[in-house]
């Protein structure tokens, strides 16, 4: 059973650096494609306009492709801000929800009394420190996201 799970792990992360390796390629190859049309671009603007006119054009071509790569990582990161802004509001509603379910507040308390009081102060101490912990860790995570989407 195990072995098996280490086998598909394997072959999962094996496929996965394959298809990696050969998206990498392809980027490299496409990146020396757009170099050698850049280059064809200058050529063909410098012989028959001439020298400021070819390195204008080229940078206006840069330019653009700039401020359509700053636009799309604009909308890519409020779009993050978005789903992590409704995701935190389901989290906070689903605790809600659970903490007014009659069903849990029921078995709380016969929990509570199968304990007994004595016995249950130095659990609930126990627990609300680990809650303590927890919390200080996500809002840690969470302002260590927001400095790098920032």
């Amino acid at each position: 059973m195990l072995q098996r799970l280490i086998d598909d792990v394997k072959q999962s992360i094996g496929s996965a650096l394959r298809l990696t390796s050969l998206a990498a390629a392809a980027a490299v190859a496409l990146l020396i494609t757009i170099a050698f049309l850049c280059a064809a671009a200058f050529v063909y603007v410098l012989q028959h306009y001439g020298a400021v006119e070819a390195c204008l054009s080229g940078a206006a071509v840069f330019l653009v492709v700039t401020l359509i790569v700053i636009v799309v990582y604009t909308v890519r990161k409020r779009e993050m801000q978005r789903r992590a802004e409704k995701a935190a509001k389901a989290a906070k509603s689903a605790a809600a929800t659970m903490l007014a379910n009659p069903a849990l507040i029921a078995t709380g308390l016969q929990i509570a009394r199968a304990i007994g009081g004595k016995r249950l102060i130095p659990i609930l101490a126990v627990g609300g420190l680990a809650l303590g912990l927890m919390a200080s860790r996500g809002a840690a995570r969470g302002s260590e996201e927001a400095e790098e989407e920032e």
